[in-house]
């Protein structure tokens, strides 16, 4: 196998083994009376059960790579969490294949408490986007290789994202120095994929923008005035979680904007490593909102950076001038 081939094949099989068992929750336990009471413990189940399942996998095929997730057992170590706890390993061991008690479901979700510190990681986000998932909307798997503080490998699956073939359910895959590509999600015999490519614009007036649902991940109302002033008339493109890194990767939008809505905020590592490299593989860029490269030699958050642009490329330049206005305009 070449260089990464490995990886990637051992990260496409955890990503939709993932992938499965989230759709699994949400099918039964999101329902209605779930939603009328803002009840959040089905994601709360996936969320564990996702991170359960793909350290198992990392744990069988790397068993010395750190790997740095977003959650840890303890709250479902407590007493009072046995049915939540009963509940994640059920799904669980529906996927995996063998039986596992809670004690080694725990285990495998406690292996992604790694440290970011070491020369090689690996970086989880068991469900990106935890509003859409309850929404049944957009929601992402997000599983990242980091090598020396450069992202090698990244691989998104997006459950609910059109294929491109009209079906439902697009993963994403992409390593240093090769071309992006899209697969079927749900279809374990593709593994090689359909490349995929940035759109090509004259300017950025042509563009559409893509940007959270959620108000409170990004500052919309700067995003609105960046809009008018590169003169784009098309209206936002509104999905959660880093389904948006792969509709830029893929040209159904050509600007993601997620703007700092606190200046102490730290974007985390596991929120944009798999999607910033699947952007750059398509022919894309991705910087801070300064113009400056993601730096993820810092830890579990991105220290020296604030606030996300992704562009198709060619028109980042004109983009990150529109940001600096907006933004010296408020100071």
């Amino acid at each position: 196998m070449s260089d990464l081939q490995k990886e990637r094949l051992v990260a496409i099989g955890a990503v939709r083994a993932a992938a499965r068992v989230c759709r699994a929750v949400q099918q039964d336990l999101v329902n209605a009376e779930t939603l009328q009471k803002k009840d959040k413990s089905p994601v709360t189940v996936a969320d564990f059960a996702s991170q359960a399942i793909v350290c198992q996998r990392l744990q069988d095929a790397f068993p010395a790579d750190a790997v740095v997730g977003e959650e840890d057992a303890r709250a479902l170590r407590d007493a009072d969490q046995e049915a939540l706890r009963a509940s994640v390993t059920r799904h669980v061991n529906a996927e995996v294949d063998r039986a596992a008690d809670s004690e080694r479901v725990l285990a495998w979700i406690d292996r992604g408490c790694g440290e970011a510190s070491s020369d090689r990681f690996w970086t989880l986000d068991p469900i990106d986007g935890t509003k859409g998932f309850l929404r049944a909307e957009q929601y992402a798997v997000a599983l990242a290789l980091i090598e020396g503080g450069e992202v090698v490998l990244g691989v998104l699956g997006c459950p609910n994202l059109p294929d491109g073939r009209g079906g439902y359910g697009a993963l994403f895959s992409a390593t240093r120095g090769e071309q992006a590509r899209v697969l079927r999600l749900w279809d374990d015999a593709d593994t090689g994929g359909e490349p995929i490519r940035v759109a090509t614009l004259a300017s950025a007036a042509e563009a559409r923008f893509c940007e959270s649902v959620e108000s409170g991940h990004s500052d919309q109302g700067e995003s609105a005035r960046i809009a008018r002033l590169l003169g784009i008339s098309a209206p936002p493109y509104r999905i959660d979680s880093q389904c948006k890194y792969g509709v830029v990767a893929r040209g159904d939008a050509s600007i993601y904007l997620r703007m700092p809505t606190r200046g102490d905020y730290r974007e985390k590592v596991w929120d944009h490593a798999a999607g910033k490299l699947v952007v750059e593989a398509a022919g894309g860029r991705v910087t801070d909102v300064n113009g400056e490269p993601l730096d993820f030699r810092r830890g579990r958050t991105l220290e020296h950076n604030r606030g996300v642009v992704a562009t198709n490329g060619t028109i980042h330049d004109e983009v990150l001038q529109a940001v600096r206005q907006v933004r010296e305009s408020k100071s």
